[in-house]
């Protein structure tokens, strides 16, 4: 495995003014996670106005340069893979996908391949173009669900923004066999 470094740059806009470090990096740089994000903070990786920043929970004020100089693997490079997708819905700007539990929804130490991302690529390349693929929210691996995987930039800005806002309802089903030995209690919130 080759690690390569990258150079980001991003200004940091007034809608992001007090917000955290950790909290404004994923809308500036959408093709990582918040916990990679947060990784590379810690790393040291991260500068603002060419200071070097290593506090995740350090406030913005807006106008900032940020600098980021992420570290990439080769092996992490997305490739398609011919895996069965289950698509429910698909139009030009998104499309729905049944995901089986089992399924990685996006490639990371020890799943290099064969996930879900490398799916949706063979599916359509052209989410090549979008950060993860256009996978903007995921489940788990053990976890079967529907999730929704933007087609174009202008869907996956506008999905991205919704979850970031909470304007997004979700629901959960979880099936349970067997009987607690302890007893308990569940409260919904």
């Amino acid at each position: 495995m080759v690690d390569k470094t990258k150079h980001y740059t991003a200004l940091v806009g007034v809608e992001l003014s007090g917000s955290r470090l950790d909290q404004a990096l994923p809308a500036l740089f959408p093709e990582f996670s918040r916990t990679r994000l947060q990784g590379w903070i810690r790393e040291g990786r991260v500068s603002r106005d060419g200071e070097e920043v290593r506090r995740p929970r350090e406030k913005l004020f807006g106008g900032e340069a940020i600098v980021l100089d992420a570290q990439l693997d080769d092996q992490v490079e997305n490739q398609p893979q011919a895996i069965p997708l289950r698509i429910l819905f698909q139009d030009e700007a998104i499309l729905v996908v049944d995901k089986p539990a089992g399924l990685v929804v996006h490639p990371a130490a020890g799943n290099r391949d064969g996930t879900l991302q490398n799916a949706l690529l063979h599916h359509d390349p052209e989410l090549a173009k979008l950060p993860r693929a256009g996978i903007v929210h995921r489940l788990d691996k053990d976890t079967s669900g529907l999730l929704v995987v933007a087609r174009t930039p202008a869907a996956h800005k506008s999905l991205v923004a919704q979850l970031q806002a909470r304007t997004v309802k979700r629901e959960y089903l979880a099936v349970v066999s067997g009987i607690p030995t302890a007893g308990g209690r569940v409260n919904q919130p």
